[in-house]
C-alpha cells in the first residue's frame, strides 16, 4: 500500500503526483490534506508515519512546502525512515541504501517533472541490504 499526505504547501504537487500514480496504475490512499486547506504538517505526517510503521508492505509519500517539516515529524515514529530528497539520485539512494519507507518532497521547491522522477526512482529501486543493514540496525537501536 502507498499512503500519501500533504499540508497546504504540498497539496498542489500531491494532486499532480496522484494523477501520475493513477496513470501508472499504482494504487494509493490519500490521508489529506484535502482542497488545500491550511493544516499543521505534523498531524498529516504522523498519521501517515504511524500507518507505515504499523502495516506490513506499506510505504508513504509526504509533501509540505520544503519537505523538511514532514521529514522531521515522520522520523519521530519508531520504525520510520523518512527521506527528504531533491533529485532522482537521492531518491534512488534513499531506497537502495537507507530502505526509506517514506519519501518526503517539497511542493514549493521541486517542479513536477523532478518530483515525478524522484517518486519513480524511489518506487522502482529495491533495498540492497548487505553492508547497509548494520547501519539501519544501529539507527533502530537508537529509537
Amino acid at each position: 500500500m502507498l499512503l500519501l499526505g500533504s499540508d497546504h504547501g504540498g497539496y498542489e504537487l500531491k494532486e499532480q503526483l496522484k494523477a501520475h500514480l493513477t496513470d501508472k496504475g499504482i494504487a494509493f490512499e490519500d490521508l489529506g490534506c484535502f482542497a488545500g486547506q491550511r493544516v499543521d504538517y505534523p498531524d498529516v505526517a504522523l498519521a501517515v508515519a504511524r500507518r507505515v510503521a504499523g502495516e506490513k508492505n506499506t510505504r508513504g509519500v509526504l509533501l509540505c512546502g520544503t519537505g523538511i517539516g514532514m521529514s522531521l515529524a515522520a522520523n519521530k515514529v519508531d520504525g520510520v525512515r523518512a527521506a527528504l530528497v531533491h533529485d532522482h539520485y537521492t531518491a534512488r539512494m534513499a531506497s537502495a541504501h537507507n530502505n526509506a519507507n517514506i519519501l518526503c518532497l517539497g511542493g514549493r521547491v521541486l517542479g513536477l517533472e523532478v518530483a515525478r522522477e524522484c517518486l519513480d526512482a524511489w518506487l522502482s529501486t529495491p533495498y540492497e541490504g548487505g553492508r547497509h543493514e548494520l547501519r539501519l540496525v544501529k539507527i533502530a537501536a537508537a529509537e
